[in-house]
């Protein structure tokens, strides 16, 4: 067993998984903490490296493209202390560093881990179901469907569409940007029908706005993780692909009158988008973007 542990969190390698678990001091991103232990198994590692310092030096791991939903929902995008394959090292415990290190490479070598993209995660990714609160709105997953709450500060163009359900089988992909403190981030959740859709964040019923603490916006990567890891993988999209042909047919459906509450609710956020609209808050493309997705939501 080569472990080291720190404040900044703990590594054990037993020769076939490192296991990371996050500190439990201040000083450790409320991310790590809450995304909690990770058992990372030797073949989703391409490499691991000491990177000395003058007072603190670090121990980064990469992982094989392709192995992990976190990297892929995050695309790089992680601020460096919430990376949770990063572990900062006291100076007088870089020799243990250096030899957990040296161990799991040379594990890689004798078991002849390729570095090449893998064709499945794995990694799971954070358990379901799972639910963030951001500066946007309340965004949950139950591992089935994701489902959006919009906070009283959202647009009133999100406000208008009343909560957001999406299947897993409709989405197509999940886009991440972490809230910065300069830069507004978002959570974007696309489906075939949306995938062209030009709406901001701020006024996309599809997306979350990421505007208020950064701390707790970046969460909101739990939930992207969560759903990347039930999406196809990678590997078996080289592209998103859309069925024109299916597209131009309807679908003949049993017309089932909903009840007449949900009647109720419907028309009052037509109306309320109406009201936008004739009050120049909505532009065109924007009033019939957001009106479909009214009447998709019923």
């Amino acid at each position: 067993m080569a472990e080291i542990i720190q404040r900044d969190g703990t590594w054990a390698f037993d020769g076939t998984t490192i296991r990371i678990t996050p500190g439990l001091h201040r000083s450790v991103p409320l991310f790590r903490q809450t995304y909690g232990e990770i058992a990372v198994p030797l073949e989703a590692v391409s490499g691991v490296v000491f990177e000395p310092e003058r007072k603190r030096g670090r121990l980064r791991m990469r992982l094989r493209e392709g192995a992990d939903p976190l990297l892929q929902a995050t695309g790089g995008r992680l601020p460096d202390p919430a990376d949770p394959y990063r572990l900062v090292v006291d100076v007088d415990r870089a020799g243990v560093a250096e030899y957990v290190a040296e161990e799991i490479r040379r594990s890689l070598l004798l078991d002849q881990i390729p570095k090449e993209p893998t064709k499945t995660y794995l990694l799971p990714g954070p358990p379901v179901p799972v639910s963030v609160r951001s500066s946007d709105g309340t965004v949950s997953f139950d591992g089935t469907q994701v489902r959006i709450d919009w906070a009283d500060t959202s647009d009133r163009v999100k406000r208008a569409t009343g909560p957001r359900i999406i299947n897993v089988g409709d989405l197509v992909q999940v886009e991440w940007l972490p809230n910065s403190g300069y830069e507004d981030g978002f959570l974007r959740f696309v489906t075939r029908e949306t995938a062209f859709s030009k709406l901001p964040p701020e006024k996309d019923p599809f997306a979350l706005d990421l505007w208020g603490s950064t701390r707790r916006d970046l969460l909101t990567a739990l939930v992207a993780t969560a759903v990347t890891a039930r999406l196809p993988h990678p590997s078996t999209r080289s592209a998103i692909e859309y069925d024109d042909q299916h597209a131009a047919r309807p679908q003949l459906t049993a017309a089932v009158p909903p009840p007449a509450d949900h009647h109720d609710v419907l028309l009052r956020r037509l109306r309320e988008l109406g009201e936008l609209y004739r009050d120049g808050v909505l532009t065109d493309e924007e009033f019939a973007m957001t009106k479909a997705a009214v009447l998709r939501g019923f």
